[in-house]
């Protein structure tokens, strides 16, 4: 069976010149469809994907540059290259369709050199403008850090079942990355060039879930036609991952069910089935089985999901990540903010591996954020970690970790002046009272220190 090429749609009231492009660009490989007005033109890309579209300007009901603006509306992985046609186009009307986002205008009569260079140069840079998103988005995607025993035989499993299609559950508590694993599975896979697409399933109301999954087609009083793409339908090609799938009811639960086994599925509202073709990866923090026994989960889409299970630890239990992680956040945040690089002591890492970390990773992650913005200094010690176990294990350890009795007496100075802007609410007259010095000393010892006022103090 011949691969099929790029898929056209052909917009224009004219039978003849629908029929004669059709032709002549299905010789051509293009994959073609063809319909008359501006509303069947929307409606048509709601339905499917389509890379690139020939319109018409002059057309009964909605002209092409109406129907230009409400395609420039989709979302811009589902959105086609635009070339304007028309019989009747001036200087005036292609620089208005330029601005709308057409990426070039063709003037009646058509010849077959002319479209199809213009065609092929809309394919090529649509395609390379996704590229360009989809690397933009991957170069914020962190690496799965940690040479923990849960970590590596993860990354074992992910290498092992990335690059196959099937369907993958991944469980773990709150904050402890199943998104990144996610993202690292749909990265590896034969599908990296598609889409990612995610839904966050307890994020969402109950009453806007379908919509946002399925998208809907719905006619308005003044008999105009609306619709909205649902998630699946972006996700052709590519990766759909149901994030929290727990959390999703169990109507909800019936109709993705239904597009799992038929590969199908209808928009609310919509009198036709729209075929789709993803990866789905789902997450969960519950017990899924449990979940069955109450009635809040359906047996048989467990099983649909449930064919590559795939989990997570929680930080707690592979707390020999935490300096790498800790680190790694530091490093992040300190070149987003652009500060100084900055360094944790041994006792502050100590202390960093002996808390429990309910938040898991996402906790981590936060507090580091936090040391960057909130510290100045390079150097980050056990006493600035807002954590009850970071306090006791400064009690409790045998020595700072300083290389000489100036370190210590600076480092005992610094905390007692941050206790006392702490009391005092940041404000330097009252904390410089507090500690019996002039204000003007106290910034002298306050910038020596590394410790910088609230402003407007």
């Amino acid at each position: 069976m011949p691969i099929r090429g790029p898929k056209v749609l052909i917009v224009d009231d004219e039978a003849n010149i629908r029929q004669s492009l059709r032709g002549v660009l299905s010789d051509e490989n293009y994959d073609c469809n063809a319909v008359s007005t501006g509303e069947a033109c929307l409606q048509e890309l709601g339905r499917a994907a389509y890379e690139a579209v020939l319109l018409d300007i002059w057309m009964p009901g909605i002209d092409g540059l109406a129907t230009l603006a409400r395609i420039q509306e989709l979302p811009p992985g589902s959105r086609p290259a635009v070339i304007m046609i028309s019989g009747h186009g001036n200087i005036e009307t292609a620089v208005k369709a330029t601005k709308l986002g057409a990426f070039d205008f063709v003037e009646k009569p058509l010849t077959i050199e002319k479209v199809s260079v213009v065609l092929g140069n809309a394919v090529k840079q649509r395609r390379l403008n996704l590229e360009v998103e989809r690397l933009r988005e991957d170069s914020g995607t962190p690496d799965i850090l940690g040479d923990s025993v849960p970590m590596k035989a993860l990354r074992q499993q992910l290498k092992l079942m990335a690059g196959t299609n099937g369907r993958v559950l991944i469980y773990g508590e709150s904050g402890t990355g199943k998104e990144l694993f996610a993202r690292a599975i749909h990265q590896a896979s034969l599908r990296a060039k598609g889409p990612f697409v995610e839904v966050n399933c307890a994020a969402l109301p109950e009453d806007q879930i379908e919509t946002e999954l399925f998208g809907y087609r719905r006619t308005n009083l003044d008999g105009s036609a609306d619709h909205k793409i649902g998630k699946l339908q972006k996700a052709h090609g590519g990766t759909f991952f149901l994030d929290e799938v727990g959390d999703m009811s169990l109507r909800t639960q019936a109709k993705v069910l239904r597009a799992l086994d038929e590969h199908r599925f209808e928009p609310v509202g919509a009198p036709h089935s729209i075929q789709v073709d993803a990866r789905v990866i789902a997450a969960t923090n519950k017990n899924l089985e449990k979940e069955i026994e109450r009635g809040n989960f359906r047996e048989d889409l467990f099983y649909r999901l449930n064919v590559i299970p795939f989990t997570v630890s929680p930080l707690r239990e592979r707390t020999e990540d935490v300096p790498v992680l800790a680190n790694h956040f530091l490093k992040e945040y300190s070149k987003a903010y652009g500060r100084p690089a900055k360094e944790l002591s041994e006792a502050a890492l100590a202390a960093l591996m002996a808390y429990h970390w309910p938040g898991n990773v996402r906790e981590l992650r936060n507090l580091m954020e936090r040391m960057v913005i909130l510290y100045p200094q390079q150097r980050i010690d056990v006493r600035h970690l807002p954590l009850e176990s970071a306090r006791k294990a400064q009690q409790t350890r045998p020595s700072d970790g300083f290389g000489s009795l100036q370190e210590v007496k600076e480092s005992a100075e610094r905390d007692y002046i941050l206790r006392k802007l702490e009391e005092t609410g940041g404000n330097v007259t009252r904390a410089s009272e507090l500690l019996g010095l002039e204000r003007s000393n106290l910034y002298r010892k306050m910038k020596k220190l590394g410790i910088v006022p609230k402003e407007g103090d």
